[in-house]
């Protein structure tokens, strides 16, 4: 992600930030790697994961007797996948939130409900509070010593 970075900021915008939307894995299921937003870092600016779209299962479920078919999503992970995206240390989490996921026109699979947003939010930030996401582990690869004091 540093090239894309960098050639959006060699045109003269800052304002750069990379973003986690899930990798296509199989014919219906995107995944997020954390691994992935750790690599993100050398980009050099926020990292955002859009939390929503990675629970998408495009072409997931079937669009009627006609043989069509539409996104599905997998709702239930939404908190899971939030928390362990706050937890590697994340810069902010984009997520749709409905009133009424299954009326909503579009992703509703994968829409989070309003009257949950409160309390999700509330323990991403504890965990963000909580996590060294952001900071790198120095990892001392030297022969261990019995009796050697540890970090």
């Amino acid at each position: 992600m540093r090239n894309s970075a960098e050639k959006i900021r060699s045109t003269g915008n800052p304002n750069v930030m990379v973003c986690e939307r899930g990798t296509m894995f199989g014919y219906s299921d995107l995944v997020v790697d954390p691994r992935n937003m750790e690599l993100m870092r050398d980009a050099n600016c926020p990292i955002v994961a859009d939390v929503t779209h990675s629970l998408q299962q495009p072409a997931g479920r079937s669009a009627g007797s006609d043989g069509g078919v539409a996104s599905g999503g997998l709702r239930e992970l939404i908190p899971c996948v939030s928390r362990t995206c706050v937890a590697v240390g994340v810069d902010g989490i984009f997520m749709e939130v409905h009133d009424d996921p299954n009326s909503s026109p579009v992703d509703g699979p994968t829409q989070w409900p309003l009257r949950h947003l409160r309390p999700l939010l509330k323990e991403l930030i504890d965990i963000g509070n909580a996590t060294k996401g952001k900071e790198r582990f120095e990892i001392d690869v030297s022969p261990f010593r019995e009796g050697e004091e540890t970090p």
